[in-house]
């Protein structure tokens, strides 16, 4: 022990989460992944945990997307449709790489609160938090993650561009494919920079969040709002640097396919899906300009309060420039 470093019982002290403290520190094991692992043989030869998680919140329906999509992740399936034996009958990997949870009529911002704690997902560099309608036929994950493009950039928050040529859906210009750039962080035009949605912005259909950047998102994610809308608005807080740190990698693309099968699942009154009708989703696409409204205001009075009390993190933050008004709707 040199003399800046400290005692180690000191050190194994600071191991200890609350709660744990009745036991060894050197037996505290406060985080976990989501990485199968046999019920047989000897644990010492496993495999190991992914470098990176895909979450997708899916249907049935959209088995053959997915199917093309799951490949080289450690791999969870949230089933909003309540059905997941059916994707055993059909692919390999469901029955020997997956991990299902299945709760009827939930959104997959629901899910990411309840099932991807930092402390969960920690051994992963990344996480791909993605829709299921997400076209992956032209995606790499290789490429994407493990060949750098990401890390070569810098970023930390980030989303494969859109390529609109084969009539995929877009909300933003920011996210659409360049074909003339490996990563594009803006597309801000005169007296727009450091805006959002034009510059530091992924959007929350296809985001990939670095460890650390996923723990401070998964914090901002309220319990009660499930469908996401304004978290994507306010990922730059989640970085120090947002149009440096935020960014759309257009050497590896998706195709938005816009598939509102999840809409749907909420367009009936009878199902507890508001005052929307038929397969249009209305009650569902309500809900989600509420829980906008709800999200903003709660943000607005979250940074007066932090203001007032003059929170360092709050101060830094309040010389980020002033946002658009509200995004427009987004289906799938």
């Amino acid at each position: 022990m040199n003399a800046t470093s400290e005692p180690e019982n000191v050190v194994a002290r600071k191991m200890i989460p609350k709660a744990a403290e009745r036991l060894p520190p050197y037996i505290v094991v406060s985080e976990s992944d989501l990485h199968l692992r046999r019920i047989w043989g000897n644990p010492r030869e496993d495999t190991a945990a992914g470098m990176y998680l895909l979450a997708l919140t899916v249907g049935y329906t959209e088995k053959a997307n997915v199917n093309a999509t799951v490949h080289k992740f450690d791999v969870v399936l949230y089933h909003y449709d309540g059905k997941t034996t059916e994707w055993d009958a059909d692919f390999a990997w469901s029955k020997n790489k997956t991990i299902h949870v299945s709760t009827r009529k939930q959104a997959k911002w629901w899910y990411a609160k309840r099932f991807l704690h930092p402390s969960i997902v920690a051994p992963y560099d990344y996480v791909f938090l993605w829709d299921e309608d997400v076209d992956a036929t032209f995606f790499d994950a290789d490429e994407y993650v493990r060949m750098r493009i990401v890390q070569k950039h810098g970023l930390e928050i980030s989303q494969p561009a859109l390529d609109i040529t084969t009539g995929g859906l877009h909300t933003y210009d920011v996210t659409v494919r360049r074909t003339s750039s490996e990563v594009h962080r803006s597309s801000c035009g005169p007296g727009e920079e450091g805006r959002r949605p034009c510059s530091g912005f992924v959007e929350v259909m296809a985001p990939l969040f670095g460890r650390e950047a996923w723990a401070c998102v998964w914090h901002m994610v309220q319990n009660d709002l499930v469908d996401g809308w304004g978290l994507d608005w306010n990922f730059w807080r989640c970085v120090d640097d947002p149009e440096a740190q935020v960014g759309v990698v257009d050497a590896q693309f998706v195709v938005h396919r816009g598939v509102p099968t999840l809409l749907a699942q909420g367009s009936k009154p009878e199902d507890g899906g508001g005052s929307g009708s038929g397969s249009g989703g209305g009650g569902a696409r309500e809900r989600r300009w509420a829980e906008f409204h709800a999200f903003t205001w709660r943000l607005q009075d979250a940074e007066q309060k932090a203001h007032q009390a003059a929170l360092p993190s709050v101060i830094v933050k309040e010389k980020a420039p002033a946002q658009a008004e509200a995004p427009p709707p987004q289906d799938g």
